[in-house]
């Protein structure tokens, strides 16, 4: 068991979840994720670590709400415990001195970006932060981001802050701030796979955090295959991390849908929505 000690929603369907968990926090990485299980009958599900504290024991991770699992972690409370918390797993970010770095995040992304950013930035590199959303008011952890990064762009779908558009603009970022080493992406299947198609032309090698459907985490299950380079891999103890430009994104996104009614379901039959219609 692991007891919670701290959730609350930073922006609207982004939850904040710290944990106690002593062992973790002393062992895990940049980029490893943890295993966590919200009932004692509910599935397993990946969380990328966000931060992490050795003296106080916790580790923390930013989660969005987006099926039933997530939707019932979202609403845990301080003191209550998860059934199964597991890690640290999956390979660290590979960090060293590369030059300059460009950092993408999105959503979620933007919690486990944060670990990485930072570093990069004790490894002596320059470091780039540009973050997407929708809307600005979906952005979060930007003080800690603006004192990470050299410098932190945002790229907003409505135009509400920084560039307007999406990931594909990086591109005019890239073009501005060369030269750019390497570029590292955390957050949505779709957000790599679009930052991936724009540095592809750039010839820069670009890392991604790749997030299928995993059940144990370590291997064995097999749900988490994922062609990389024409090669069969495991996200879980292959990666996370891999080559952006060598995913076959097509049969991801389809792999990502298998369990889609299942999710959407839950939702759509809630009592919340329920009592919308009621009223």
């Amino acid at each position: 068991m692991a007891r919670l000690l701290e959730t609350r929603m930073i922006v609207p369907n982004l939850h904040l979840l710290t944990l106690e968990a002593p062992t973790i926090a002393r062992e895990v990485k940049p980029g490893q994720f943890v295993i966590v299980r919200a009932e004692e009958d509910g599935e397993r599900i990946p969380l990328s670590v966000s931060d992490w504290d050795v003296e106080a024991g916790t580790v923390t991770a930013v989660v969005m709400n987006v099926g039933s699992t997530t939707g019932r972690l979202a609403e845990l409370a301080a003191g209550d415990e998860l059934p199964t918390l597991v890690g640290p797993l999956g390979n660290p970010t590979e960090i060293e001195a590369y030059g300059t770095v460009l950092c993408v995040a999105g959503c979620y992304g933007i919690g486990s970006i944060y670990p990485i950013a930072r570093a990069l930035k004790a490894r002596g590199n320059r470091v780039l932060i540009a973050l997407e959303a929708r809307s600005s008011f979906l952005f979060f952890w930007e003080d800690r981001l603006r004192a990470t990064a050299d410098r932190l762009f945002f790229l907003t779908r409505d135009g509400s802050k920084g560039l307007r558009g999406h990931v594909g603009r990086l591109g005019e970022i890239l073009n501005a701030e060369q030269p750019v080493d390497r570029v590292i992406i955390n957050g949505c299947t779709f957000l790599m796979k679009r930052g991936s198609d724009a540095t592809r032309p750039l010839g820069i090698r670009t890392i991604v955090s790749l997030n299928p459907i995993m059940i144990d985490g370590t291997g064995m299950c097999g749900v988490c295959r994922v062609t990389v380079g024409n090669a069969t891999r495991f996200a879980c103890v292959d990666g996370p991390d891999f080559d952006g430009h060598e995913v076959d994104w097509e049969e991801l996104l389809q792999r990502r849908k298998t369990y889609l009614p299942e999710e959407v379901v839950p939702l759509r039959t809630s009592s919340c929505e329920r009592r919308h219609h009621e009223a």
